[in-house]
């Protein structure tokens, strides 16, 4: 459930508050949660992949093709979580949208799905042609 206006402001107060008090404080609480969860869980996912290949390798080199499968297996599923973590990670100045930190405090805009974007520069292309 989204904060209201009020909410926001308030919580943005108690932000600017925190950083004029203790602003080393405040700097290491900003650093630590999703981030650092994610790029953790990237690092894992690399060190998969590479136990990934090890078996795949050693199954080819014992002749044994199940151990050579779930080496790949292993690899594709550590390769799907690398590349799943790095999306979600956000940005080094950018706070998550949600976690228990601070939401709302940049205004983005609404997503729109694919078919919307496309109506849209339709719509657009259609205008400047008749005008």
């Amino acid at each position: 459930m989204p904060l209201s206006e009020h909410e926001q402001r308030m919580l943005e107060q108690m932000e600017r508050a925190l950083y004029a008090e203790d602003p080393k404080f405040a700097t290491a609480l900003e650093g630590s949660g999703l981030r650092t969860y994610t790029r953790r869980r990237v690092y894992q996912a690399v060190v998969g992949f590479l136990v990934g290949i090890a078996l795949l390798m050693s199954g080819m080199v014992a002749q044994q093709i199940w151990i050579s499968v779930v080496g790949f297996l292993v690899m594709l599923g550590c390769a799907v979580l690398a590349v799943t973590g790095w999306r979600k990670a956000p940005k080094p100045g950018e706070q998550p949208a949600s976690g228990g930190q601070v939401a709302g405090r940049r205004q983005s805009r609404p997503r729109r799905g694919m078919m919307n974007r496309i109506e849209e520069r339709w719509q657009r292309r259609q205008d400047e042609r008749g005008q």
